[in-house]
């Protein structure tokens, strides 16, 4: 025999019963919803509301219908374009989810519960926000009308635990030589970044990474949002504060990084290099500061002497100082992107080097091409940093 169908519950039924149950004083529960429907005269029998119940506690709870994706296995993103267009990626690329919102009401009120649930301010006066939740997730929203489809939202899942080096190969995101060079990019202490567009597995990389660390090394971690977590015993990690309401008490990745340096790091790491705080990494690894790292957003490796040029030239650092301050700090660039099956993959490891006009450009030292690792014009550069073959 089966269950009976949950009846549906018309838009304007729960904004009353909303409405009247927000008026009064206690906790939810089935007995005040059902008073809720009979004082708005609608029906009252037990599938109606069990239904409201259950669609209103999803409502103040939790992420509301994004629930029950947040919890599906490998879930890395969960995105909301409208009340009606919901995306999850598991790693292979966005698919649709059959979840959706009954209008852009709804999606509207669960982006500022949760804005709200991280001290942060989400209306029409301050239209977006960018906020790490209690549970780690990464939550991004922009209100509409800026965001013309309606409310957008963005989450960032946490992976439950770190990636470990095995199972990346396990996986194909590296074949088994390329994880014997990044182990060597390790042990070595070479400065290096990891680079590659939005999604690509940059932070689920380096956490692996900075999991090789030595247990006797200080970790030092600077973070906008904390996403890195190594399994490492010594792992101290501070995050930047956006301004508050008042517009008072910001503390910026820069100020974060010069902070860092008075800390003894073994390994300072910049989880993503955006800002001013390339001068001071720079810096930090041009002063003896061996073995520092970060994540760098760039569409190529060729594109990261570029990038950091321009971040560098947008916090006052000449083109010229910033060039020199490059060439003498980086040793490796890990660069990740997507393959055509979706998934995340490393492509390439680089080294910088000086031009005939002095400025840097990027060689490719090698690259992964499924289960082999391809040598490039600047193998023997990069051998040469780590003090070991390449493959």
């Amino acid at each position: 025999m089966s269950a009976p169908a949950v009846p549906a519950v018309p838009t304007a039924v729960l904004d009353d019963v909303r409405r009247r149950l927000a008026g009064s004083v206690g906790d939810l529960t089935p007995h005040r919803v059902a008073e809720a429907l009979r004082a708005s005269g609608s029906p009252v029998g037990d599938a109606t509301v069990l239904a409201v119940h259950d669609l209103l506690r999803r409502d103040v709870l939790g992420a509301g219908p994004l629930e029950e994706l947040l919890r599906l296995p490998d879930v890395t993103d969960v995105l909301v374009n409208g009340p009606d267009d919901v995306w999850i990626d598991r790693g292979a690329g966005l698919e649709r989810a059959a979840v959706s919102f009954p209008d852009d009401a709804a999606v509207r009120r669960l982006a500022q519960r949760l804005a709200a649930s991280a001290g942060r301010r989400l209306d029409d006066a301050t239209p977006h926000a960018d906020v790490r939740l209690p549970d780690g997730t990464r939550f991004h929203a922009v209100l509409a009308p800026v965001a013309r489809s309606g409310t957008v939202v963005s989450l960032r899942v946490p992976r439950g635990r770190v990636w470990t080096l095995p199972e990346l190969v396990a996986a194909g995101a590296v074949p088994p030589d390329g994880a014997f060079l990044l182990e060597e990019v390790v042990d070595s202490r070479c400065a290096f970044l990891v680079t590659g567009g939005t999604g690509t597995g940059k932070t689920s990389v380096l956490s692996a990474l900075l999991s090789l660390v030595d247990a006797g090394e200080r970790i030092v971690l600077v973070e906008d949002a904390s996403e890195l977590r190594p399994e490492h015993p010594h792992v101290v990690a501070m995050e930047s504060r956006p301004p508050n309401i008042e517009g008072a008490g910001e503390i910026t990745l820069q100020t974060l990084v010069r902070q860092a340096l008075r800390m003894r790091p073994d390994r300072l790491v910049v989880g993503e290099v955006r800002g001013a705080e390339v001068v001071d990494l720079l810096a930090a690894l041009n002063t003896g500061h061996g073995g520092g790292c970060g994540t760098l957003h760039a569409n190529s490796a060729a594109d990261v002497p570029a990038r950091i040029e321009a971040l560098s030239l947008a916090a006052g650092l000449p083109r010229e100082a910033a060039h020199s301050q490059l060439a003498a700090a980086l040793d490796v660039v890990i660069h990740l992107g997507r393959g055509r099956d979706g998934r995340r993959r490393v492509l390439e490891l680089g080294v910088p080097e000086r031009d005939a006009s002095g400025m840097v450009v990027l060689r490719t030292a090698v690259t992964f091409e499924a289960d082999r690792v391809v040598r490039g014009p600047a193998a023997s550069t990069l051998a040469a940093r780590l003090g070991s073959a390449v493959p």
